[in-house]
């Protein structure tokens, strides 16, 4: 099996960092192969970021295809975008603090998790990616949620005090990918 990922934004939401915990997770704690393709736009923070990330149980022979499986978007030009490269039966995951358009096809499964509220109200922004994240693995499965959380504690072991808040964002986004399986 396959998953091809798109994770999209401006920059300075964490899209980068939410692939990289993702395929890291994958790569280092799986016998998955798993390929990770980061796009940054001309401006670093508030510019456009994406990267893709592909999961797959057999050799991956490119590291981004041209239709996604999944789909995250965290602001409305990156739905613009990307949404027509997401199949039919795909999942689409979005913002919905922030994405506010209209989903004009009936042929996805769609997510919402209103991640940037959530990262305001537990005091930190930053930590939007980490609740997306968790939303992303909690509605998918495709990785033990345990294994993503232990690839985030060993990425920020230099930060011990960023710990608490990020394993509870994690946690809220499980809880909201799997209240919407």
């Amino acid at each position: 099996m396959e998953t091809n990922l798109c994770v999209a934004g401006f920059g300075g939401q964490g899209v980068m960092t939410l692939g990289k915990f993702l395929a890291s997770a994958t790569c280092d704690s799986t016998n998955k192969n798993v390929t990770f393709f980061p796009s940054y736009g001309a401006e670093q923070r508030g510019g456009t970021a994406n990267c893709f990330v592909v999961i797959s149980d057999e050799t991956i022979g490119a590291p981004l295809g041209d239709v996604m499986d999944d789909l995250v978007i965290m602001n409305g030009p990156s739905l613009q975008k990307f949404l027509p490269t997401l199949k039919q039966g795909g999942t689409l995951f979005i913002n919905s603090s922030i994405v506010t358009d209209e989903i004009e096809r009936s042929d996805v499964k769609i997510v919402k998790a209103p991640v940037t509220e959530l990262a305001l109200e537990l005091g930190n922004a930053k930590v939007l990616n980490v609740i997306m994240l968790g939303a992303y693995v909690g509605y998918t499965n495709v990785i033990d949620p345990e294994i993503v959380w232990s690839t985030i504690e060993h990425k920020l072991k230099n930060k011990p005090k960023l710990l608490p808040l990020n394993k509870l964002a994690f946690e809220r986004g499980l809880l909201i990918g799997q209240s919407q399986r």
